[in-house]
């Protein structure tokens, strides 16, 4: 019975230090946000730069496989190339060593302080308590490390679990159960803490956790292994590379440890300290290694897996850069109203071919895209922002002005878009089926509205074409009888589609208000 108490005590305490890692990463993340999205995406056109980035930032949210999501999904948004990812990927594995390091040097015992700094911090008001939840998640960590570390203790005690742990295992078996456990709980973090605090309570022998911490390395691959699924082929190599960096790490250590592994516990530095140093000198060798040679690596995963093209052409990024002259920002932000339209039209066409189909894949292909464009309106945003601070001239500002409402226009069509793939989303959750009556008015709709793109798409490269008004005035009377028909079927009861019709109505008849708007100040 005291035996259970043991365990279920020690299994509280590894859930809790799960829960503190997940949350201190997820409060990391939110509080760079997108800077610190740009901000990979800028630094790391140098492999080596990419690897001390890659190592700074694991080393700072404590999750390796979060860094490596975050660089695949740059990847896939064309932010990041497929190569300059790479420096990321390796440098990550280094940075999660903290963890090790902070254990086996009894770091932390600290752990209250931080607790009690980052509450005090969340409670008062001040510009510095967003910092207090991951000042306290930080300390919450490390105290339900010191947690388990206690409630394991009584544990010394039992002989033959202490044999069981101590004696030699065979180091290949110890490597997939450090995979499966860190799969299992999507961090090398949690698989290596633990490891740490049963070597420097000697329940196991360094000799069993150093193939632990190898196996850890390769299951910390399976959140990007997943997360690859839907993205582009550049995306997915990235992710596979990562997977084949960690694999081909371990290969590569292995012999060593088949051969030397007996001898690991004669080293007279502390046990904890020593597994600490090997998993960073591991993982440092390992990254400086596949760094010198990444040309051919990416070289060899792009033979694997094919150059591949993306689901979607990317627009061009705008990126500010000071020795512009305003002429030169002007032509290309005029430059990109065109293909911004056009991909906006696209989505249009795949939101309605969804809602008309209900083919999961095109709805799957309109959500990426949409996406994309939340990504592509805050970096212009942004470009907009550092361009507007370095105008002094009264015409070059008027001028900014009038680029900055087309966009902002543009963006507006692109809230009705998603506001419609939204209700197709609502649709297909509430499992409504629409029926054809239905869909016929929805496809007339989209039909029209897709005119009225193509007719102010015409405008906007010759501005003396005047088609747009017929077209619009087609739109607003097919919208009107819509209208009629909606009155119809929402007095019917058992027509729970209508009200799907209601959304697409409401939102079609802003989206042609937002084309036409646009339109006009293009002109």
């Amino acid at each position: 019975m005291e035996n259970i108490h043991i365990m279920m005590a020690g299994m509280t305490a590894v859930i809790l230090f799960v829960f503190g890692l997940e949350n201190f990463s997820k409060e990391i993340e939110r509080l760079s946000g997108e800077r610190f999205r740009k901000f990979l995406g800028s630094v790391t056109k140098v492999p080596v730069i990419g690897l001390v980035i890659g190592a700074l930032v694991t080393a700072i949210i404590q999750s390796s496989s979060a860094t490596s999501v975050i660089a695949i999904s740059l990847v896939n948004a064309g932010v990041l190339s497929f190569k300059n990812s790479l420096g990321i990927i390796f440098g990550a594995n280094i940075g999660t060593t903290i963890t090790a390091q902070l254990i086996a040097f009894k770091l932390t015992a600290f752990a209250p302080i931080f607790i009690i700094i980052g509450f005090l911090m969340s409670i008062i008001k001040s510009r510095y308590s967003i910092f207090g939840k991951a000042i306290f998640y930080f300390g919450f960590v490390f105290f339900s490390l010191n947690l388990i570390s206690s409630s394991l203790q009584p544990l010394q005690s039992n002989e033959a679990l202490i044999q069981a742990l101590t004696q030699p295992q065979n180091p290949i078996f110890a490597i997939l159960f450090g995979c499966l456990f860190t799969a299992v709980v999507q961090s090398s973090s949690v698989t290596t803490g633990l490891a740490v605090i049963f070597t420097q309570q000697g329940m196991l022998s360094l000799e069993n956790a150093v193939p632990l911490i190898m196996g850890a390395n390769i299951g910390t691959t399976a959140t990007a292994l997943i997360a690859m699924f839907s993205m582009d082929v550049a995306a997915k190599k990235t992710a596979m590379s990562h997977f084949l960096f960690n694999f081909i790490g371990v290969l590569m250590f292995l012999p060593l440890l088949l051969l030397f592994g007996h001898k690991l516990n004669e080293v007279t530095v502390a046990p904890a300290v020593a597994l600490a140093n090997i998993h960073l000198v591991f993982n440092v060798a390992a990254s400086v290694i596949f760094i010198i040679f990444v040309g051919p690596f990416s070289r060899a995963v792009d033979r694997m897996m094919g150059e591949g093209k993306m689901d979607f052409r990317r627009l061009d990024m705008p990126k500010y850069s000071a020795e512009e002259t305003f002429a030169e920002v002007s032509a290309r932000l005029h430059a990109g109203l065109g293909p911004l339209l056009s991909f906006l039209q696209e989505n249009y066409n795949l939101v309605s071919l969804s809602i008309e189909t209900n083919y999961r894949s095109i709805a799957e292909a309109a959500g990426k895209r949409i996406k994309y464009i939340d990504f592509f309106k805050k970096e212009t945003i942004s470009y907009f922002s550092r361009v507007a601070t370095a105008v002094t001239d009264e015409d070059e500002s008027r001028q900014l002005i009038a680029l900055i409402n087309q966009y902002d226009y543009l963006f507006q069509i692109h809230d009705s878009i998603t506001d419609l793939y939204d209700t197709k989303k609502l649709v297909s959750e509430s499992y409504v089926e629409i029926r054809s009556d239905i869909l016929l008015l929805i496809r007339e709709l989209s039909g029209d509205t897709l005119k009225l793109f193509n007719a102010v798409h015409r405008h906007l490269q010759d501005p003396a074409t005047d088609e747009i008004k017929p077209v619009s005035q087609e739109l607003q009377a097919q919208i009107g009888k819509v209208n009629k028909d909606l009155l119809r079927l929402l007095a019917d009861p058992e027509r729970r589609d209508a009200s799907a019709l209601t959304n697409v109505v409401t939102y079609s008849q802003r989206l042609k208000d937002k084309l036409l708007n646009f339109s006009k100040i293009s002109e």
